[in-house]
């Protein structure tokens, strides 16, 4: 088959699933709005270096993707992360009891979609806001008016309220995708001249604005100038606050943070903040992903499964098994 795929989508299920139809033989064609690859996975650039503003680790509970994270390791592109980590509930932090593996990509989360990249085709900065059928082939349009294709299939491999919408040409699909909420998190990273003297490394947060927070230093291969910590707002505290100001939200969970940490809290010299509206679905799903085989159009995405990396992951495997049984 000479006709490439057509994947819309960067983060990890798009990668998946490109990766899976290339050792397949076939030919894909990627495409993403943003400037890089990663999707929830992408690194911020700083002044103090790389930061994880969304997918802080992930870990690996089913076999097939247990097996994709050691072969990535062996490349070099993953490492165990073994933060010394905390809870907190009432103002009290105590050290954690969970004990699970958690990886990072080296030395940036972004690093591990760069990697899987490889040498596919690839179309960043063009937002596809189109996809239709014609007798034989499928056609992408983009923003700026521009047309894509040929495609014999396409691949949506994007959180589920854009997906709904370039989905159109399957209606179901699209109601399946337009049904499921995703939730936002606004997420804020401070870096400070001196290291703050505290043994916390990561900390899951209970009553409180943040629900996480993490010393990205403490992550392999990370060297920054600054001690740099990343903060993740809650979903119901985000809703409240989706539309405030960068320097207000960042304000707020400062004061969360101080407030927590059990150390003093000097007036970072680097701040940012990142709103992500669709950081993660409600609620775990068993669909793997979605097709339509008779018109050629599949969708997948963390949003299919567990909301997860390791979800994500597995659904693009699923959304290239379903194209592959086609052909």
């Amino acid at each position: 088959m000479n006709t490439p795929i057509a994947i819309i989508g960067t983060g990890i299920a798009g990668l998946s699933a490109a990766q899976a139809l290339s050792a397949a033989g076939l030919p894909v064609v990627l495409f993403d709005k943003s400037r890089g690859s990663g999707g929830r996975m992408a690194s911020k650039r700083s002044d103090a270096g790389s930061l994880d503003l969304g997918a802080q680790y992930f870990t690996a509970r089913d076999r097939r993707f247990a097996e994709a994270v050691q072969q990535w390791r062996q490349h070099g592109w993953v490492d165990s992360w073994h933060p010394v980590l905390y809870q907190s509930r009432n103002g009290a932090l105590a050290l954690s009891a969970d004990e699970q593996e958690r990886w990072t990509a080296t030395p940036r989360m972004s690093a591990l979609t760069r990697a899987l990249l490889g040498g596919h085709q690839v179309h960043f900065s063009c937002r596809i806001s189109e996809v239709f059928r014609g007798e034989q082939h499928w056609t992408l349009l983009d923003t700026e008016g521009n047309n894509h294709g040929p495609f014999s299939h396409v691949i949506v491999a994007t959180p589920a309220p854009q997906a709904s919408t370039l989905l159109s040409a399957a209606p179901k699909l699209a109601a399946v995708a337009a049904s499921v909420p995703m939730e936002p998190t606004w997420a804020v990273a401070l870096g400070f001249d001196q290291p703050l003297e505290t043994p916390v490394q990561a900390c899951f947060v209970e009553d409180s604005p943040l629900q996480w927070l993490a010393r990205n230093n403490s992550k392999p291969g990370r060297q920054h100038p600054l001690d740099c910590w990343v903060l993740h707002a809650t979903s119901s505290w985000t809703r409240q606050h989706v539309d405030s100001s960068k320097e207000a939200v960042t304000d707020q969970l400062r004061g969360a943070f101080a407030e927590l940490i059990g150390c003093a809290v000097p007036a970072p010299s680097l701040s940012l903040a990142h709103r992500w509206l669709y950081a993660r679905p409600t609620q775990a799903h068993e669909w793997g992903a979605l097709a339509d085989s008779d018109l050629g159009i599949y969708a997948c995405g963390d949003w299919c499964l567990s909301g997860r990396v390791e979800g994500a992951w597995l659904s693009g495997q699923e959304a290239a098994r379903k194209l592959l049984e086609q052909l």
